[in-house]
């Protein structure tokens, strides 16, 4: 499956039509996704009826809205053409998890265990870009799995977002120096040490200018909406007798 991105306008608005990504063809019930602004100008195009960014806000948005929040966590993804490394927040609490060289199917199965296993109820996948901000080749192979993944996680009301990536693999490399990681660990962890990255950055940014990736069923669609049942452990008084 491909993703298109849907320009967002700030908090409050509707939703606008989609602008078309380089040669991206497009499927028949195909997710798409929805950026959240990172300004606050942006033209205005025909009106349709789609989900909002301000219906289902990250959790790092949630966050800085209501300090009080109290939710799900959050898996960072850095996708790989072989391996794809993990990363885990809680609350502001980052920390690597595993890398996994899995593809397909078996790479998704695997991605909503863990998520279901840390309590998590949202992914966020580096989607790679270039120094200018442009997107790569590697972005589309990115998106189409993003896409999958979303359809998926949807059926437990759990979302999926893309946030840029570019640079963490510098960034996570440094971070191991830092910490004192010896050049074995380096290359084996890197690749989640890189995940960590991707959520730090779109923790700092609070979520702006990540993308919700939707699926184009509206059944999964509304399941988005509700979102997956409440934590007893996060909401102990919606389970009082």
């Amino acid at each position: 499956m491909f993703c298109q991105r849907l320009a967002a306008l700030p908090a409050q608005t509707d939703l606008f039509l989609p602008f078309p990504i380089g040669t991206v063809p497009k499927v028949r019930n195909a997710p798409t996704s929805i950026q959240l602004p990172l300004t606050k100008n942006r033209k205005s195009g025909p009106r349709i009826s789609a989900i909002s960014t301000d219906e289902i806000p990250p959790n790092a948005l949630r966050r800085k809205r209501d300090p009080n929040w109290r939710g799900g966590f959050s898996v960072g993804v850095d996708l790989g053409m072989s391996r794809t490394g993990l990363a885990l927040s809680k609350g502001f609490n980052f920390r690597p998890l595993t890398v996994l060289s899995l593809r397909g199917q078996k790479l998704e199965d695997q991605l909503l265990e863990i998520a279901k296993q840390q309590e998590a109820d949202e992914f966020i996948v580096g989607l790679p870009k270039s120094s200018d901000g442009k997107e790569t080749p590697q972005s589309n192979k990115v998106r189409s799995v993003a896409g999958r993944l979303a359809v998926s996680a949807a059926q437990r009301g759990w979302r999926v977002y893309l946030q840029d990536e570019n640079g963490t693999s510098i960034e996570a490399m440094d971070r191991m120096i830092n910490v004192g990681l010896g050049k074995s660990d380096r290359q084996s962890k890197v690749d989640a040490y890189a995940a960590v990255m991707v959520l730090e950055r779109y923790f700092s940014m609070s979520g702006q200018g990540t993308e919700l990736v939707v699926p184009k069923n509206l059944d999964l669609q509304d399941k988005l909406r509700r979102g997956p049942p409440k934590d007893i452990d996060f909401y102990p008084e919606d389970y009082e007798d």
